[in-house]
């Protein structure tokens, strides 16, 4: 009801962007995620808004000039902060080569250093960042140093290789080139974001697969060196999830993220909408954009400058790509949708989920195994945060992933664990479809 009375009052069209604190190093290639946050929270308590942006056209000057012309407007109208670019497959596979007629697979196409100088350039003064290379992962990273100042860097770890058409790499080699990687953006103080979780629950993982990933992904990025973590949370995945088990799943891995938190670790929450939650009718997926984004205030409810980030995903895009005029209003209605039920909440015209305690018990039942099984994995894996490590828990079956598409039979002890929609969630379960002990399981892996 919230959701749809505003859209129905359509408050959300005066929303004007947020006024911007205009620091020495704003919008220079000094600037930095970390600083824009800080002076951000001095003048609002809303989030930072990422968005993920880039036309489609086949013919690479045309593409090139259209995303140019967009990133103008976006930095004329001023509502979006962090342009997230969409490059292309190619783009990330084939950076620097010769392409000839091999296909963009959709996205910009980016394929030389002044490519990424002129992206800078026309995104000024917005934070800039991109999708890692699927190949000479590290050099491209550094390249997008030095051409766009990149706000973070992203890896995935187990994904964006063989196992998922994204990639040329074997799993191992993939992670042994991502934990290289992340040690060279220790080195260079940036955010890095674990792109791990929903990658699992796109192929069928449970919700304790979901949770245990990000967090084994966060603390190789500590143990690493990484200062600044960019937890991403993609809610609404799968679509049907019941609200209350995907906030439990949240606030899990929030809170067992944040438990890694000290003077040389700092955690940035930014949770976004599902891939496929949007409906093709334009005026509902406006009120489904708003519910989930008041639903990304209720992870952290205790917090009130919490999420700082949130990744928008424009309302159109289960229809067609989002232009800076469907991003722009997609952004109106996310920063509303989280003022407006802030407001609701203090006024106790909503309820408040901060003590529900169902919502409670099922977020201590994911953080409680979760932490038990951490522990049996230390354990009892040599060299748990290492690319053998890693490539190790996969290839034993310590996460299910059901539906995995390519490397059935090297990954099958992962792939043969069934998992099904029970109490509104994501569970492993037996041949008769009963939940199982991922506890249980996972002891019996190792005979402990």
């Amino acid at each position: 009801r919230f959701a749809k009375s505003l859209i129905e009052k359509a408050d959300y069209t005066y929303q004007k962007p947020l006024e911007r604190l205009n620091y020495p190093n704003y919008g220079s290639r000094k600037d930095s995620l970390v600083e824009r946050l800080y002076n951000h929270k001095l003048r609002s308590d809303l989030p930072l808004t990422r968005v993920h942006v880039g036309p489609y056209n086949p013919d690479y000057k045309e593409a090139k000039k259209e995303f140019l012309s967009w990133l103008k407007t976006l930095s004329d109208t001023k509502y979006l902060d962090i342009v997230s670019v969409g490059s292309s497959q190619l783009s990330q596979s084939n950076f620097g080569e010769e392409w000839g007629d091999k296909p963009n697979g959709g996205g910009v196409p980016i394929n030389s250093e002044i490519d990424l100088y002129d992206i800078y350039e026309a995104s000024r003064p917005m934070l800039v960042r991109t999708y890692a290379g699927t190949k000479n992962i590290a050099q491209l990273a550094s390249i997008y140093e030095k051409t766009l100042n990149i706000s973070w860097h992203a890896l995935s770890f187990w994904w964006f290789n063989q196992i998922d058409g994204r990639g040329g790499y074997s799993v191992l080699e993939n992670l042994k080139q991502h934990f290289d990687t992340l040690k060279y953006i220790s080195q260079t103080n940036k955010p890095f974001e674990p792109n791990v979780p929903h990658h699992f629950a796109f192929r069928g993982a449970d919700d304790f697969t979901y949770v245990l990933s990000g967090f084994l992904a966060a603390k190789a990025a500590k143990l690493s060196g990484i200062k600044h973590l960019v937890l991403q949370i993609m809610l609404n995945t799968p679509k049907y999830t019941l609200g209350i088990q995907d906030l439990a799943k949240a606030r899990a891995l929030v809170a067992l993220v944040r438990s890694l938190e000290d003077k040389n670790f700092k955690v940035f929450l930014q949770p976004r909408a599902g891939l496929d939650y949007f409906s093709p009718d334009l005026d509902k997926a406006k009120i489904q954009l708003a519910s989930v984004s008041a639903m990304m205030d209720d992870i952290e409810p205790n917090l009130n400058k919490s999420p700082d980030i949130i990744h928008v995903v424009s309302y159109c895009e289960a229809v067609h790509l989002a232009t800076p005029s469907y991003i722009n209003e997609s952004i109106q209605i996310s920063l509303q949708a989280i003022k407006d039920y802030r407001q609701e909440k203090q006024n106790a015209h909503m309820d408040n989920l901060q003590d529900n305690l169902e919502l409670k018990e099922r977020s201590f039942k994911l953080y409680n195994n979760v932490i038990q099984a951490v522990d049996i994995l230390e354990k009892n894996v040599k060299n748990l945060y290492s690319p053998q490590g890693f490539y190790d828990i996969l290839q034993q079956g310590v996460f299910a992933i059901p539906y995995l598409w390519e490397g059935r039979e090297e990954f099958a002890k992962a792939v043969n664990i069934k998992t099904d929609f029970i109490d509104g969630g994501v569970s492993a379960v037996d041949s008769n479809g009963k939940p199982i002990d991922n506890l249980k399981r996972i002891k019996e892996i190792y005979g402990v």
